[in-house]
């Protein structure tokens, strides 16, 4: 039976059930009976925050893993310092960047300043993280709305990096239509497959989906 979830994963919790190195957070302790094949699509790294999808359906993680679908994935990144439109146009466009020490050029993205984050969580004000970033104390803090269609490794903290405004926190909030909504860090929620694959944009889909 396939089974789906969607979890709010913490700071400094790793994306897997095993630790790698002992007292190591990892998503074993978000305190909730998970069936023992489950395993997330997708991942967060260790100090990004936000929506993670759960699921033993294998073929729904080829399907978001692969490129050609093109599911959105929407962040919300606090920089250091208030970017210009000419580093946000830079940003949009496509960024020269090393990932893994190769050379990438990331894909066209959507990138603003958001001064409400509300809208990102049903109304409600974005939780306190623990410990909270560290900024330099004379300059600003701003929040990004970013989108993309691609996620390498630390893929948007080093764009922020690229265009001299580092990342001090990063949420994912939505994955397509699926959102994070008012889950709070380290809770679960369970859905069904017509839901997922409905938010995911799947559902007209899912017939090819048995025939992989």
């Amino acid at each position: 039976m396939f089974r789906y979830f969607i979890a709010n994963k913490p700071f400094n919790m790793i994306c897997q059930f095993t630790p790698d190195s002992e007292g190591q957070k990892t998503l074993a302790n978000l305190n909730f009976d998970f069936p023992k094949d489950v395993y997330p699509i997708g991942r967060l790294d260790i100090d990004s925050e936000g929506l993670l999808l759960l699921t033993n359906d294998r073929k729904l993680n080829h399907t978001l893993l692969n490129p050609q679908f093109a599911h959105e994935r929407i962040y919300l990144s606090l920089v250091q310092d208030i970017p210009t439109e000419e580093s946000l146009n830079a940003f949009r466009k496509g960024l020269d960047i090393k990932i893994e020490k190769k050379r990438h050029i990331t894909l066209p993205c959507k990138c603003q300043i958001v001064s409400e984050l509300t809208i990102f969580f049903n109304g409600n004000d974005v939780w306190e993280r623990i410990p909270p970033p560290m900024p330099q104390a004379w300059k600003p803090m701003t929040w990004l709305e970013v989108k993309l269609i691609e996620g390498k490794y630390r893929q948007v903290r080093r764009m922020c990096a690229k265009i001299e405004h580092p990342c001090l926190r990063l949420i994912r909030v939505k994955i397509a239509n699926l959102s994070l909504g008012d889950l709070q860090p380290n809770e679960v929620l369970e859905l069904d497959r017509e839901f997922v694959y409905e938010q995911l944009g799947l559902k007209k889909k899912t017939k090819d989906l048995e025939n992989l």
